[in-house]
């Protein structure tokens, strides 16, 4: 028979095993009846050929089991059986498959929601051809623009060109631009603008990525050929379904970017959302058109504009130390062949001293990987020890459920069962239980990765991560599953199986009780406990770095301030025009006008959001090339609003026009170290380190507070600002000091921007307290989920601890009974239990210690303000430990001080 018929009828007979048996018996009846006519055609009598057919047919039995062994899946129905028996088992013991249930669901469901982040961050590949065949000049993913001479992570369009055409180690290669254009634009002729994420890409990116269109075409070399004429995009897939309703006639659509309108030409494939993990574009349109899609970083033809990411694919056999060189001797040739090259001394010193490193484009550029990776991992860490903790909560439970069926398991053998039978009836329940476990752990899984979503997503947009199951996941959480039954099922049914046959076959308690007097149950405690302590300080620690972070003085007051983004592009206005600037104006008198207002101001940057600077010449001082000073445009209400202290001169007033003298307000760190001792107001200063720029010199009006631009745990930034008045810019940000109800404050400020122009896009409303708090979104996460998990182990320990007392108290109640009828007091019984419950405490206290101190090794570069061996952090988690503890044991040790010697001894 071939092997599918042998499997279609081995299939049949497990789905008809009531037929199949019935069939079996007929046919067996109707071989003992024909064996008895033979006999009794022989000269038997009938109850002599009745025998004979028997004995001649063999034992009945042993043929039927010999035909479902032949016919049918032994195992698996044996395997069948078990499962039904433990279902069975788990629904008359309730209480512990509860608790099981509940431990596993949180340990399983724990570990398969921070690995589906870890594989969505870290693990997953591009959804494009061959990923592990693109790489990616530079190594760090900065986002921004430069003029630096000998950039290594960052280029410019001309230089991409040349490269494309020299080099000799890629079949392709495609440029992206490092920063995303979010753009209020419109729909054919809707009349309200949306924000669209545009991503400004060359003519060969998506041919490089070996990705096509589900529908119309991608971008090619023609629509990247020359600047400012091939107004054309392609959109996502969740853009084409959000906006347009999965149209397929949405290549006669239209949008409108800036002042540009432009033709749909393709839609991407549903699954590719660029290259960037955690941004995904709803177009893609080509470099080309960078100058006309706003903001408008342009750069298309300068050499040293330098903004974007160069990718590649490697040719047959080109090796990455091959690729390397190959750059490497492209990169001098090409910056030093362009005629504007500045091939000064100190610039040829940087070139010679660049290298070009090539990064592993396979899973993509991601910033959420630098941010969340560490964490991630740490956490990783730290729900594998929750769910080693619940193991051993679950292995003791069925420890003292094995001692209460002993002389269950003991009949078993008695009739035969050998002990591999036994062992392999507890494993199968104990996967019953962790399968059971780990399919409520999925749904937990679903819900939680939901909320971490959430906590990682800054501002009101959700970070476009894709968490949901999938084949990986699946895997590794039937991986854990499996390997947590073993974990914690492997123990007790080897202990449950260790049985005296005699004994336990009697009636008395005295195995029982020997098996109760068994130190594995001790030994698991006290490793519960030696774990939780390392999750404890862990916690501690993150959280007293979160305290930290908070109380960091970032040299401005981020309490009630209200700030937003208003998107003056779509004004069709250019930074330079008058009435830009006059309508900047315009909008902060009516805000700073409204009732609870006290200061509002535009500004350029406010904090994190990343910023335009350059190194500055200050005449008589040498030039520091090293030393970049970060611009901050801004309106005359600044300082006010962000309440930054003006140190020395003073603020920009309304005297302070286009027409005027050029001024600027400096920090004190810029004070100190780039100007002549002394005073520095009234010295002048020009942007950028070329002396040539002397015709429009800064002068310097004021000294500010230092204050922190970038994030928290650095020092205090290089800044200087300057008014709107006199320097062009496209303001997004408006802050607004307030007093009051945030919620009536932001509808009255919106109110009055639309009072001014009702069609100006307004969005991320929300306060400067939460920007500054996600710039440490991953130290927050880490510290609320650490101290979620590190209360999940002391939990579980308490249950371990509880059950174990009260389980030691029940099996020892005779012996409690002759110690109070020797003489002994209630609170002695009491304090004989507590005290031996406190010694399993402090024995995991004392293993775990060293423990603590060696692993937290591993995280003390993710703490602030504190060392990895913080004795606060110590202190707190033992006192906390022994408090859970006693409170653990204080309902056995109450419940042994109330026995009644007499009713102990009549039962003993």
């Amino acid at each position: 028979m071939s092997l599918t018929g042998e499997f279609s009828r081995r299939v049949s007979m497990l789905l008809h095993r009531g037929r199949f048996r019935r069939e079996l018996d007929e046919e067996m009846r109707l071989h003992l009846d024909l064996r008895h006519e033979q006999q009794i055609a022989s000269g038997l009598t009938p109850k002599e050929a009745h025998w004979s057919a028997q004995r001649r047919f063999g034992n009945v039995d042993r043929i039927k089991e010999r035909s479902h062994m032949a016919w049918g899946w032994n195992w698996l129905e044996t395997f069948l059986q078990d499962a039904g028996y433990g279902l069975r088992s788990m629904l008359r013991t309730r209480a512990i498959t509860m608790v099981a249930l509940t431990s596993l669901a949180l340990g399983i469901g724990a570990n398969t929601a921070i690995f589906s982040f870890l594989d969505a961050i870290m693990l997953r590949s591009l959804p494009v051809k061959d990923p592990q065949g693109l790489v990616k000049l530079g190594v760090e993913d900065p986002g921004g623009i430069t003029d630096a001479f000998a950039n290594t992570e960052l280029y410019s369009y001309p230089f991409y060109r040349q490269f494309q055409r020299k080099n000799a180690v890629f079949s392709e290669t495609a440029a992206m631009y490092s920063m995303m254009n979010d753009v209020h634009g419109f729909i054919d002729d809707r009349q309200e603008p949306q924000l669209i994420h545009v991503q400004t890409v060359s003519g060969t990116y998506f041919s490089t990525l070996g990705v096509s269109a589900q529908l119309g075409r991608v971008l090619n070399e023609t629509d990247d050929s020359s600047k400012d004429d091939h107004p054309v995009v392609v959109i996502s897939d969740n853009f084409w379904k959000r906006t347009f309703g999965d149209d397929p006639s949405v290549l006669s659509h239209k949008v409108k970017l800036g002042n540009v309108v432009y033709d749909i030409v393709g839609v991407a494939p549903q699954e590719f959302f660029g290259t960037q993990v955690g941004v995904a574009p709803d177009a893609w349109a080509p470099l080309s058109m960078s100058a006309a899609i706003p903001p408008g970083w342009g750069g298309y033809d300068k050499n040293f504009t330098e903004g974007l990411y160069i990718l590649g694919r490697l040719k047959p056999g080109v090796t990455t130390e091959q690729a390397t060189a190959n750059v490497n001797l492209l990169f001098p040739q090409i910056l030093r062949g362009f005629p504007d090259a500045n091939l000064s001394q100190w610039n040829l010193t940087r070139l010679s001293r660049a290298h070009v490193s090539i990064k592993s484009m396979a899973k993509g550029i991601s910033d959420l990987r630098g941010d969340y990776s560490k964490p991630l991992m740490v956490l990783m860490v730290i729900v594998g020890l929750v769910l080693l903790i619940a193991c051993a909560n679950i292995a003791n439970l069925l420890l003292a459920r094995s001692t209460a069926r002993a002389r269950e398991l003991a009949v078993r053998q008695a009739l035969g069962a050998p002990r591999s039978r036994i062992i392999r009836q507890l494993l199968t329940e104990s996967l019953l239980l962790a399968l059971t476990g780990g399919a409520l752990g999925i749904a937990f899984a679903a819900a939680a990765d939901r909320v971490l979503l959430r906590m990682i997503s800054q501002g009101s947009d959700t970070v476009p991560l894709d968490v949901s199951l999938n084949l990986r996941l699946l895997a590794f959480t039937f991986a854990v599953t499996v390997g947590t039954a073993l974990l914690f099922g492997t123990l007790p049914a080897l202990r449950a199986t260790r049985v005296q046959l005699v004994e336990n076959l009697k009636s008395g308690r005295g195995a029982s009780t020997a098996a109760g007097r068994s130190p594995i149950a001790k030994i698991l405690v006290v490793s519960q406990v030696a774990l939780s302590l390392v999750l404890t300080v862990t916690a501690c620690l993150f959280l007293r770095t979160l305290v930290n972070l908070n109380d960091v003085d970032t040299g401005f007051n981020k309490a009630n301030v209200l700030r937003l983004d208003i998107d003056s592009d779509i004004t069709g206005y250019k930074q330079n025009d008058p009435r830009l600037k006059a309508l900047f104006k315009q909008i902060e008198d009516r805000v700073s006008a409204l009732p609870g207002v006290t200061a509002a101001s535009f500004s350029a940057f406010t904090f994190a959001e990343g910023s335009w600077d350059s190194s500055i010449h200050v005449p008589g001082m040498p030039v520091d090339h090293n030393t970049n000073v970060n611009h901050n445009v801004i309106g005359n209400g600044y300082f006010a609003t962000m309440q930054i202290p003006i140190i020395a001169g003073r603020s920009f007033t309304a005297q302070d026009t286009a027409t005027s003298q050029r001024v600027a307000i400096i920090s004190e760190h810029v004070a100190r170290t780039l100007f002549p001792a002394g005073s520095p107001i009234g010295h002048t200063y020009d942007l950028g380190s070329d002396s040539n720029d002397a015709a429009h010199p800064l002068t310097v009006i004021g000294v500010a507070k230092d204050v922190k631009l970038h994030g928290l745990t650095g020092s205090a930034n290089y800044i200087d600002y300057l008014p709107y008045t006199q320097q062009d810019w496209s303001f997004g940000d408006l802050e607004v000091r307030y007093s009051g109800d945030f919620s009536s404050i932001s509808n009255e400020v919106q109110q009055s921007i639309h009072a001014v122009d009702r069609m100006l896009p307004i969005s991320n409303i929300r306060t400067l307290d939460a920007e500054v708090a996600d710039t440490f979104t991953n130290q927050t996460i880490i510290a609320e989920l650490s101290a979620f998990f590190g209360l999940m182990a002391v939990f579980l320990s308490c249950i371990g601890l509880y059950g174990l007392m009260s389980y030691l108290v029940g099996r020892r109640t005779g012996e409690i009974g002759i110690r109070m009828a020797l003489g002994a007091s209630r609170s002695e019984v009491a304090w004989h239990v507590l005290r031996e419950m406190g010694l399993m405490v402090i024995a995991g206290i004392v293993i775990g210690l060293p423990i603590t101190v060696s692993g937290i090794r591993l995280v003390r570069n993710m703490l602030y303000g504190l060392s990895g061996t913080d004795p606060l952090s110590l202190m707190a988690a033992v006192a906390f430990l022994l408090l859970a503890g006693m409170a653990a044991g204080y309902l056995p040790a109450r419940r042994a001080s109330t026995v009644e010697p007499v009713v102990a001894l009549r039962d003993e």
